[in-house]
């Protein structure tokens, strides 16, 4: 599975923690390199555009408060992105919304936690049926909304 993670600066140090501890994922980075200012749609945009386009099958988004990167991501069509905060959320997020890009908040979680939520979210399968039909909902109005 090709994995895309992007941090902001305050995502920075948790992101590069995800990647040592998890050597065996194949992550493409999307940045941030670097703990200076920056500002979070400019990371999240490029993750979302390469699953849009298959390069990548999932994405993992961090920043300080998980909130930015969140509203950043599910702006894009056909992406479910959703803040997780534990193993619990992960697990449904996947079970049930098909998510396709998991949200960590830096300040929130620790470096243990993260890894565990993160190997949830890429572990668990969506379940389909009632969920299916809800999913399918939220496609339609994003294709037929006229709030556009």
């Amino acid at each position: 599975m090709k994995i895309g993670i992007a941090a902001d600066h305050r995502g920075f140090k948790l992101k590069e923690k995800l990647k040592a501890a998890l050597p065996k994922i194949k992550f493409r980075d999307f940045g941030t390199f670097d703990e200076k200012s920056v500002d979070y749609p400019d990371y999240a945009f490029p993750l979302v555009a390469a699953i849009q386009k298959k390069e990548i099958e999932r994405g993992v988004l961090i920043c300080g408060s998980g909130l930015g990167m969140s509203i950043s991501a599910n702006k894009g069509k056909g992406i479910r992105a959703c803040l997780c905060l534990n193993k619990e959320m992960a697990k449904m997020a996947r079970n049930h919304n098909d998510a396709n890009v998991l949200v960590l908040a830096a300040n929130f979680t620790k470096e243990r936690e993260a890894v565990a939520i993160l190997l949830t979210f890429l572990k668990e399968k969506f379940e389909g049926g009632r969920h299916k039909r809800r999913i399918d909902k939220i496609s339609y109005y994003e294709s037929h909304s006229r709030c556009q």
